[in-house]
């Protein structure tokens, strides 16, 4: 073998023993002829040493030493030698291998390596190079201690959660990654067919017809770590082709779903940190969401709650709340804890004057059109327009928002839609900026009683809240009031972030097929989308659900990584592209011409169609 131990395997009980290491020079040095390698592999690091005194063997003395001093920085290299301990003095106590080293009796290269466009050692204080370059050359970032960590923890949670599901007695099926094309709610990305010219497949954003085919088909209970593809804009938590975990289940109803999931986390979590995860997660309402913390995927580690304070501050004189609520808006309250805003050494407020200025440009910056502040002193509510609020107006905030002396009230004033966004927004710089999560645990929501429908802001048109196969709370669709009908949904937040969405399904086609209708689809594009699929939930489709978990965030996020690209091997960058081996590219017109996708009439190129 090349090896007989890993380079972090080296421990105390092997001292005196032969051995042989194979891996990357990540670091050499020469004291004096005698020559130091930091010899590094996927598992950890060990210093190898070339010591002429200390050769049993003289007569290959001089040529090893030439040969090991040629050896450049990432050459891969094979070493042989007996284990001893380091001289007292030189040990490293951050490295499980630092208290020993080989001493080098033979040694062999194995590949060289170029002159290195960024480092790839792990340094103290060192910076990392720009992402686009770390991109370009990732099979060399992928040598980085942190990046084999980032993707070994990846695969340490997806491993520990097909290991809940098999004991579940969930099946792994694999589903089509080329699929007909339908509408899901994003972009797909198009694959022409050589066979049949002039017709497409598409990739699959999610197997969500097939793993609800699947149920028809009596699989009871599924599961696959399934790759998807979006053709959306870019985002730090998007990818084009991303992955997640996909479960389906028959004769369930939501809590039987949530349960689950909550069970597959809890095994997670003992794998990972070896510890129980707290459960059940708590409930959320999407109103109780929006109105209390101004998104539908909470962070609920920490306060900053909107009030809606609009009736209160009715009674107030103030000309720009009197605008706003005159056309029929809100005017939403935070109040920023005098305990929130203490630093951790001093008694000063860390949101002073200058501070909340400075969340009053921010705020002008996000469209927001300003905040309007108030702070609680021993004489009441204080600020330069509290004279246009009487009395009883700011007696009432202080009672409605538990104002105590030193705290800051913040108003956001709007359409309610655009006041929550705001609160919204701002609550979480205010976490950002006061470090309110450090040191909290994650924390999982459930987000229950979504709307199943919404209406699109610029056209007005009705459209899924999640997609069109959630069930609706009520089948008469007719003789419902469809903003207030609801749906079968959840979702599943972390720290603020969504990380999966499930439902329980339409199992019944009629109702299916009226879902369609009410999202403006006429019978003949109902049918020619998705005949195939009401087809089959004829047959005797039983009720079910399920859930998508993204294995992306959602591992990105136990890490405090700032974008899923830190936990994806071979990511495309903020432009959707992949430095490393130029896609997308080009493709040469044979193999458009091949698929009929180029034609050329005549021998004018213009004449191309």
């Amino acid at each position: 073998m090349m090896r007989t131990h890993t380079c972090g395997e080296l421990r105390a009980d092997h001292l005196g023993k032969q051995v042989q290491l194979a891996g990357w020079i990540r670091f050499s040095r020469d004291h004096g002829g005698v020559l130091f390698f930091d010899l590094a592999d996927a598992y950890g690091t060990t210093q190898v040493v070339y010591d002429p005194e200390a050769m049993s063997r003289e007569e290959n003395r001089e040529s090893l030493e030439r040969m090991l001093k040629s050896f450049g920085r990432e050459s891969v290299i094979s070493v042989a030698g007996v284990v001893r301990n380091r001289v007292p003095g030189t040990e490293d106590p951050r490295n499980p291998t630092g208290h020993l080293e080989v001493l080098i009796e033979d040694a062999e290269l194995l590949n060289s390596s170029k002159p290195l466009p960024f480092e790839v050692a792990d340094q103290k204080g060192s910076l990392l190079p720009s992402e686009d370059l770390r991109l370009k050359y990732r099979f060399l970032d992928l040598r980085r201690t942190q990046m084999a960590n980032n993707l070994r923890f990846r695969h340490r949670v997806i491993a520990a959660a097909r290991r809940a599901l098999d004991d579940q007695g969930f099946v792994e099926v694999e589903t089509p990654m080329l699929c007909r094309q339908t509408p899901e709610g994003a972009r797909d990305f198009i694959v022409p067919s050589r066979i049949s010219p002039g017709t497409f497949y598409a990739l699959p954003q999610s197997p969500q017809l097939y793993k609800q085919m699947l149920m028809v088909g009596g699989m009871d209970k599924y599961y696959q770590v399934a790759r998807c593809f979006r053709d959306e804009d870019s985002r730090s938590d998007r990818q084009p082709e991303f992955t997640q975990l996909d479960v389906e289940m028959s004769f369930v109803d939501d809590r039987d779903v949530q349960k689950l999931i909550e069970e597959v986390l809890s095994t997670v979590w003992r794998s990972i940190y070896g510890r129980e995860l707290k459960t059940p997660f708590p409930r959320v309402t999407f109103h109780e969401a929006m109105h209390r913390y101004g998104t539908d995927a909470p962070d609920i580690r920490y306060g900053l709650e909107l009030h809606d304070v609009t009736d209160i501050v009715r009674g107030a004189n103030y000309e720009i709340f009197k605008r706003i609520l005159s056309k029929g808006g809100k005017v939403e309250c935070m109040n920023v804890k005098a305990d929130l805003m203490r630093p951790t050494s001093g008694d000063e407020s860390a949101v002073g004057r200058n501070e909340v200025d400075r969340l009053i440009e921010w705020a002008k910056s996000q469209g927001m059109g300003g905040l309007t502040w108030m702070r609680m002193t021993p004489e009441g509510l204080q600020s330069n327009i509290v004279k246009y609020f009487p009395r009883e107006v700011t007696a009432a905030l202080e009672k409605e928002m538990d104002a105590q002396e030193g705290d800051l009230l913040l108003f956001l004033a709007g359409s309610e839609i655009a006041a929550l966004k705001a609160g919204g927004e701002l609550r979480r710089k205010l976490a950002r900026d006061l470090r309110l999560t450090e040191g909290k645990d994650h924390q999982f929501v459930w987000l229950v009683g979504c709307p199943l429908f919404q209406k699109d802001s610029v056209s007005g048109q009705l459209e899924a809240f999640h997609h069109p196969f959630v069930r609706p709370e009520s089948t008469d669709l007719e003789g419902c009031n469809l903003n207030c009908l609801g749906g079968l949904s959840y979702d599943l937040v972390l720290d603020g972030s969504e990380i999966g969405s499930g439902s329980i399904r339409c199992h019944d086609p009629e109702v299916q097929r009226k879902v369609f209708r009410l999202l403006g689809m006429s019978d003949e594009k109902i049918d020619t989308d998705f005949g195939f699929f009401l087809e089959a939930l004829g047959y005797g489709a039983p009720p079910h659900g399920g859930i998508a978990l993204g294995i992306d965030r959602l591992v990105s996020i136990l890490l405090g990584c700032d974008t899923i690209r830190e936990v994806i091997a071979f990511p495309k960058n903020k432009k959707f592209q992949s430095l490393m081996d130029g896609a997308p590219a080009k493709v040469e017109e044979t193999k458009l011409s091949e698929l009929q996708l180029l034609c050329l009439v005549g021998d004018d190129e213009d004449d191309a169609c």
